[in-house]
């Protein structure tokens, strides 16, 4: 008999781990840059430098990361590193600003600092989940790291405004490095033994060139990456400019944004219930496939919408939650089919690729979405990129992944897996702001209004897949 979720210890631990984790990273999010901006004056030059320091590491080594990870024999002690190395850069934050030597170049030092340990952590978490939980309850397993995420996209920016009031925004940073630090408590106990089998290293570009390779080669894997970098790649340039149109075009009061943020992660936080008991009825691949032609409606809304205000923060405010639901549905699906369909040997690096792939597309995203307003308009550039996400149907439909996998054979195991080497050619916590983070859970330092969507759709990159893990 299969013992259900909640009781499994280790996951649970695990969970805990991860929501108290992600929890203080929301926190930062509005008190880093605050600290740079009231107590350091930055330019807004300095304020680019910050925000790049966040998402330069899963460019720079996003698929060494992976192909390390694929070497490890145990990864949860390389995950507890991580996380005393982000600890020790967020306390230094407050630390600094004690002792009156607190500086911008400091401040971009730690922001970097975190997001390579950020990096290294996902790349070793992925695989990790997989010794933690049996594979028929990894769906359901990463639903609940998905509703972490989303109770964290509500909660955490006020909490961080509280905490910036009560204690100085610097001090405000001190949450973000004890939550680093009971995450790292919380994983040191668990308990189940590791088993994973390292993969023979043959130099770093060739163990990157395998994970890419497997994304490629692999039907199901490339159309996911196709899917997550398309939806990315638009989803920023939306974020890009759809503040601007919302505050004024559609005069929607600052004060109603907030609301419709908290909205989405409400709608993050059903998406994730329901994945869950969905995906043992209906199967990850049908999950996958309805939710991604759902995608662009929060994005049609916005650009369509007009009539009276009441209408307006109506019909957002329901597109808001639907497209919570299934941005968390979509990260959930993709991060299990990630495990279902990658090698064993090969999981660090498949899911270090797509990391790689679906964060580095997000700057150049924001900054087409900027460019192209400025000529063709903001009305234009929104109603664009409901048609390019609408295009990642394409790779989910025109792939097996367009059918069902339930009653068909088995799923792949690590048991079983044979290394797919000579066939191939290849998180997003997460896509969509905050989240097409395929999972995952990158620090990212500008806590700025302008991602509203952008919060669910980069947690969706992140993985996470920012981070399923």
């Amino acid at each position: 008999m299969t013992v259900p979720l909640r009781r499994r210890p280790d996951y649970r631990l695990l969970w805990a781990s991860r929501t108290i984790s992600v929890a203080g990273t929301e926190v930062s999010k509005l008190a880093v840059p605050l600290t740079g901006i009231t107590l350091l004056a930055a330019s807004p030059s300095q304020m680019g430098l910050l925000t790049a320091a966040a998402f330069a590491p899963a460019l720079l080594f996003g698929l060494q990361a992976g192909a390390v990870s694929d070497r490890l024999r145990r990864h949860r002690p390389l995950m507890i590193g991580c996380e005393l190395v982000a600890a020790a850069a967020a306390l230094a934050v407050p630390a600094a600003w004690l002792l009156g030597v607190l500086s911008v170049p400091l401040l971009v030092a730690v922001a970097f600092v975190i997001g390579t340990a950020g990096v290294v952590f996902r790349a070793a978490n992925f695989p990790h989940l997989a010794t933690v939980v049996p594979a028929g309850q990894r769906t359901e397993a990463m639903a609940g790291l998905q509703a972490s995420y989303s109770v964290a996209s509500v909660a955490g920016p006020g909490l961080g405004g509280l905490l910036v009031q009560v204690l100085t925004a610097p001090l405000a940073v001190l949450v973000e490095g004890v939550s680093f630090l009971l995450s790292a408590l919380l994983m040191g106990r668990i308990r189940t033994p590791e088993s994973h089998t390292p993969a023979a290293s043959r130099g770093m570009l060739r163990d990157v060139g395998e994970g890419l390779r497997a994304c490629l080669s692999n039907p199901s894997l490339r159309a996911l990456l196709g899917a997550g970098v398309t939806i990315n790649f638009f989803a920023m340039a939306y974020t890009a400019v759809h503040m601007l149109y919302m505050v004024n075009v559609l005069a929607i009061p600052q004060g109603l944004i907030g609301v419709l943020v908290a909205l989405s992660g409400a709608g993050g936080l059903l998406g994730a219930w329901m994945t869950a008991r969905l995906s043992r009825r209906a199967g990850t691949n049908r999950l996958l496939k309805w939710s991604v032609v759902l995608f662009p409606l929060d994005l049609l809304t916005v650009g369509l919408i007009g009539g009276p205000m009441w209408w307006k923060v109506l019909a957002m405010s329901v597109s808001a939650v639907a497209t919570g639901m299934l941005v968390v549905t979509f990260a959930t699906c993709m991060g299990a089919v990630q495990l279902r369909e990658a090698p064993a040997e090969l999981r660090g690096r498949v899911n270090a690729t797509f990391t790689f792939a679906v964060q580095g597309v997000l700057a150049v995203g924001g900054l087409v979405g900027g460019l192209l307003a400025e000529v063709v308009g903001l009305r234009a550039v929104i109603l664009g990129c409901a048609a390019g996400i609408a295009l990642s149907a394409i790779w989910i439909w025109a792939s097996p992944l367009r059918g069902s996998e339930l009653g068909s054979a088995p799923a792949r195991s690590e048991e079983v897996a044979a290394p797919l080497r000579a066939s191939m050619w290849p998180r997003p916590s997460s896509g969509y702001g905050s989240s097409f983070g395929y999972g995952g859970r990158g620090h990212v330092p500008p806590g700025r209004v302008d991602q509203t969507m952008g919060s669910a759709i980069y947690e969706l990159t992140l993985v996470k897949m920012r981070s399923l893990m």
